[in-house]
């Protein structure tokens, strides 16, 4: 690695024994799961809402939200605090892991090979060691438009 060659801080997790990251700088917090409220007439991904300190968080499955089925909640769960925008959601995850930083350069865009709806929730992929890759999610993407709209409703 190169002396002053610019790094980009990511928190690290893992879904179905992949991993993956989100910015340091849009994560507010990591918390263990707590029992969520179901909200209806939600998005599918949107598990309910829960009590953050006293503030009412939308919590998505990111699993669902992936198209990669629902998962049970385990020990390990935890629930990673972001914020894109004016919007303040929780991330159901199977395991936030640690803070790595990944150098700028070393991350590639998203392989043309993925593809399908989902594709666009990964801003790119990089190589945290010789025989593991991490999977970059896009907040903007994952949280857009019409869902963000959604979120803000049950914020209130």
């Amino acid at each position: 690695m190169a002396t002053g060659e610019e790094m980009t801080k990511v928190v690290l997790f893992d879904l179905d024994h992949e991993t993956y990251g989100v910015p340091v700088e849009q994560v507010l917090s990591i918390e263990p799961f707590q029992t969520v409220t179901r909200v209806p007439h939600a998005a599918d991904f949107v598990s309910g809402v829960m009590n953050l300190r006293g503030a009412i968080i939308p919590v998505i499955d990111i699993r669902r939200r992936l198209n990669m089925g629902h998962a049970a909640v385990t020990k390990e769960s935890r629930v990673i605090v972001v914020e894109e925008g004016d919007v303040q959601a929780g991330l159901l995850v199977d395991m936030a892991r640690e803070v790595a930083d990944i150098p700028a350069g070393g991350i590639e865009k998203t392989p043309d090979i993925v593809g399908g709806p989902e594709a666009r929730f990964i801003s790119g992929v990089a190589k945290i060691s010789q025989d593991r890759l991490l999977v970059l999610l896009n907040l903007e993407q994952v949280l857009n438009d019409r869902e963000i709209e959604d979120l803000k409703n049950i914020e209130r």
